[in-house]
């Protein structure tokens, strides 16, 4: 559905620690690159570095970045907190990866679609708390309260949500459930994208609303006809390519503006 991918530079499997993998993507021999950090959709259940190689490649060639895509454990074999464990280890190991590298760790972002939207959302907040500064948080149809207080039909999406929490976890605390944090003051500016087909969108509405009462900036793109899941569907969905576009210029922009 993704269709033929962009080229990159070079592409590095590597293993952040016993059990957490990640995908390293590079656009050129240049160093002093921003990051990218990645976490892939799938209901915190699928989806996996694969699934995701047709995103990852795109922005790291358009924004241009280095992208760290990582295969966070999944449920319900992993259930929360793990998923965001594994998120925020992989954001703090990219930054101490990059003084070898040569990488830019003070251009520095998150993003993720869906469940990984949700992930990088909760990574964001995590990081105005431990000063770590972020020039951007990409949020492709996230998953921002799984208490199902807003943004139905949640019968659709139950499965995930209890495969992802297990027996004992909470849908109403805001590391899993971020439009239920209480401060979002000073976290990283947002761009935010939906589906006009998809229920989710009025999440990522209330979200944006709540980051711009903080002081946030925050842009809400709602791309009308499609669906959730189409930022990974360019070959067959009309206007899924513009999603990407869209959110490679953010980064571009986000990236230079920090300079």
């Amino acid at each position: 559905m993704f269709g033929p991918v962009e080229p990159v530079f070079t592409v590095e499997e590597t293993e952040i620690v016993d059990g957490l993998r990640a995908r390293i993507y590079r656009p050129g021999p240049d160093a002093n690159l921003p990051i990218l950090v990645y976490f892939h959709g799938g209901g915190w259940v699928v989806g996996s570095l694969d699934s995701h190689d047709g995103v990852a490649r795109f922005l790291c060639r358009f924004a241009p970045c280095i992208v760290i895509s990582v295969a966070y454990r999944l449920a319900p074999e992993h259930t929360f907190p793990t998923a965001l464990e594994d998120a925020w280890l992989s954001t703090t190991w990219a930054v101490r990866r990059a003084v070898d590298a040569g990488w830019d760790a003070n251009r520095l972002a998150v993003g993720g679609d869906s469940s990984g939207g949700n992930l990088a959302a909760v990574v964001a907040r995590r990081a105005r708390d431990r000063v770590l500064p972020l020039q951007l948080q990409l949020l492709v149809y996230p998953a921002l309260d799984l208490s199902a207080s807003i943004g139905g039909p949640w019968e659709e999406y139950r499965y995930w949500v209890e495969k992802y929490l297990g027996p004992n976890g909470d849908p109403n605390q805001p590391d899993v459930s971020p439009l239920r944090a209480a401060d979002l003051r000073d976290v990283a500016p947002a761009m935010i994208l939906s589906c006009g087909l998809d229920p989710l969108r009025e999440q990522a509405n209330a979200y944006v609303q709540r980051l711009r009462k903080a002081g946030v900036a925050a842009e809400h793109r709602v791309f009308d006809g499609l669906i959730h899941g189409a930022f990974r569907m360019p070959a067959v969905l009309a206007g899924a390519r513009e999603m990407l576009v869209t959110s490679a210029a953010a980064l571009g922009r986000a990236f230079n503006s920090s300079r």
